[in-house]
């Protein structure tokens, strides 16, 4: 399993941090030992001090594929949920001054914890308008609707798919919109999916 994820796809994000609009998908990765799963607590790590959560849509590849023409890319879906994509921004911040990589702001050990639930795409109305959100100790700080996505779910997938082969069971986190921001120990972070909690967990 790769885990694929897609920065800077939504315009009030990108003002936010105040990064440039991209002319393409801006692309990264995680281990699969940044997954956290059945709502296990994340545990801020002791070379951050300034961990930012980033609620996203997570897709699931349900087949395996190269160079897939856009308009056939939601064949390649099985289902999506929601994840955490957790930023060590201050270890980001120092890594892009320097034009270096920041693999590890973004990949370390429990960075994406991610909801047991995926609700397979034949179920979902519209994927072009998906409500979701995150709150924090039950006060909202991040809303979303996928309609935002500068890039589609299908533009995603045909674009990854020129560069890498996506395979079954593979995850691709979609971005974040505005609100991301910092988290603390005693935190205690809960996503929905329009109305149907997905994830969650607390910070230790």
């Amino acid at each position: 399993m790769r885990i694929f994820a897609i920065g800077r796809n939504y315009v009030d994000h990108i003002h936010e941090l105040n990064n440039e609009r991209p002319d393409d998908p801006v692309v990264f990765t995680k281990p699969d030992t940044a997954v956290l799963r059945n709502n296990a607590p994340f545990y801020l790590p002791s070379f951050s001090k300034d961990v930012h959560h980033e609620v996203e849509m997570v897709l699931k590849i349900g087949r395996e594929g190269k160079n897939i023409e856009e308009k056939f890319a939601l064949k390649y879906v099985d289902s999506i949920s929601l994840g955490i994509d957790f930023t060590a921004r201050d270890l980001q911040q120092k890594a892009k001054e320097k034009g270096l990589p920041w693999d590890i702001a973004k990949g370390f050990n429990g960075s994406a914890p991610l909801s047991d639930t995926f609700i397979p795409l034949n179920e979902i109305k519209d994927l072009r308008n998906i409500n979701f959100r995150l709150e924090i100790d039950g006060k909202l700080k991040q809303q979303g609707n996928t309609g935002l996505m500068i890039f589609s779910v299908e533009y995603i997938i045909s674009y990854l798919s020129k560069f890498f082969t996506l395979k079954t069971g593979d995850l691709i986190f979609t971005g974040t919109p505005k609100g991301v921001g910092p988290v603390s120990v005693g935190n205690r972070l809960t996503a929905y999916l329009e109305d149907e909690k997905m994830l969650e967990f607390e910070v230790k």
